[in-house]
């Protein structure tokens, strides 16, 4: 289903009024704190999130997966899909694509399709945690870190040619993530495994070009459960250091232990110079891979406030921005559209904060006055600004909504039927 323009337009000029009210009188209050407006609503409609092409789907559990109708089936599909999610939000013009899920069958098409929806690629992404129909050797026993040099050859290979892909697309970057692991203690040889991981990813850092960067994303568990190779930031900057200037570490919030200080994490990865970007979601107890910011939005905006606190702005940083969620209950297409939203909230809140009072309080040791203004900065309701943002972009005042209102939903049930399935998954 495309969107167009004017669907969107009229759908706002029933709340335009109301939003005019809850715009002037935010912007009024920001302005008398000394707060430049327009300096946020320019770096909100600057700040783009990508688009996993594997969420656009319904997701499952490991019980059961409910279609929900009306899915893309192919990739031409998601990236309709995605068009249709930035012509509502005007953040989402990038789709970041998982191979082999995703493989484009001509890719000059596939360029041009994307382009007539203002649809850029970001981070490619392999696949070693499971096994192809089409592979000889299995990953059962993990991939880049196997015993057998003939397995970590055939991975290897494997994220050669992701980032080929990702070349004829106009990528610039690729992210590696790896199940490898153990499930019983004495299974591995933990220094034998890093040092293979290592010289495979030697391997697969020669093959980028000398723009492009490696993503190395880190998890503490699952599937195996006693240990991962790639176990935490630590161990994933370690590889980066170890590989080059091209090399950073992905964050993923749902890949750490229960009460990690993510926004720690964040602070010193920065201050490294190799935080890569990030892969947003929201847990309660692991890797949940839940809406962003429905459970813990006060963490969210936390690590925004240390990417705002950075020397450099963020927003001129070339980060790699994805969303990764799996939905197994709602409209994947909503879904996403309320993480972006979160996400830009987060950002909007950490951009109100008077960062001159925040530094001097903690210069003064004035712990009251920095909690102070972090959560009167976290307590207030930008979302009119993300709307005007939007609106002034050419997007949807209310994008849920209007998705609503306008039966996006029911249109694609229509076009596609109801038994369609996400190819990927």
């Amino acid at each position: 289903m495309i969107l167009k323009e004017i669907q969107v337009q009229e759908h706002n000029e029933s709340q335009y009024a109301l939003h005019k009210k809850k715009f002037s009188f935010l912007s009024e209050a920001l302005i008398d704190n000394g707060i430049n407006v327009d300096k946020i609503l320019d770096d909100l409609i600057r700040f783009q999130i990508a688009i996993p092409s594997w969420a656009l789907g319904t997701g499952g559990t490991r019980f059961a997966r409910f279609s929900g109708g009306g899915e893309p089936r192919t990739l031409e599909e998601k990236i309709e899909d995605v068009g249709m999610i930035h012509s509502l939000n005007k953040s989402s013009g990038k789709i970041s694509l998982h191979i082999p899920w995703d493989i484009p069958k001509d890719y000059k098409k596939i360029q041009i399709l994307s382009a007539s929806f203002g649809i850029q690629f970001d981070a490619v992404n392999s696949n070693t945690f499971q096994d192809q129909p089409d592979q000889e050797f299995s990953y059962k026993f993990g991939s880049l870190q196997h015993t057998d040099k003939k397995v970590r050859q055939q991975a290897i290979n494997h994220n050669k040619e992701v980032i080929k892909h990702g070349i004829e697309l106009g990528s610039k970057s690729i992210t590696v993530w790896l199940s490898d692991g153990s499930c019983f203690p004495g299974q591995l040889n933990f220094k034998k495994a890093f040092n293979r991981t290592l010289e495979s990813l030697k391997e697969i850092y020669s093959s980028l070009p000398s723009d492009w960067r490696m993503f190395v994303e880190y998890k503490p568990y699952e599937p195996n459960f006693y240990s991962t190779t790639v176990g935490d930031w630590g161990t994933s900057l370690l590889f980066a250091n170890k590989l080059g200037n091209q090399a950073f570490t992905l964050v993923d919030l749902g890949h750490h232990l229960p009460n990690t200080n993510i926004e720690q994490i964040v602070a010193l990865l920065l201050n490294e110079n190799k935080l890569g970007g990030f892969h947003f979601n929201d847990s309660k107890y692991g890797d949940d891979d839940l809406t962003v910011g429905s459970i813990n939005p006060y963490q969210l905006f936390l690590i925004f406030n240390e990417l705002v606190d950075s020397e450099t702005p963020f927003i001129e940083k070339e980060f790699g921005w994805m969303i990764d969620a799996s939905h197994n209950v709602k409209d994947p297409l909503e879904d996403l559209l309320q993480s972006v939203e979160a996400i830009k909230i987060a950002y909007a809140q950490a951009l109100v904060i008077d960062r001159i009072a925040l530094e001097e309080a903690r210069d003064a040791n004035d712990v009251v006055l920095c909690q102070e203004i972090l959560q009167n900065a976290f307590r207030t309701d930008v979302r009119p600004l993300l709307a005007e943002a939007r609106m002034q972009a050419g997007g949807a005042l209310n994008p849920v909504q209007t998705y609503r209102y306008l039966a996006v939903r029911k249109n694609l049930i229509s076009e596609r039927g109801n038994k369609s399935v996400s190819s990927g998954l």
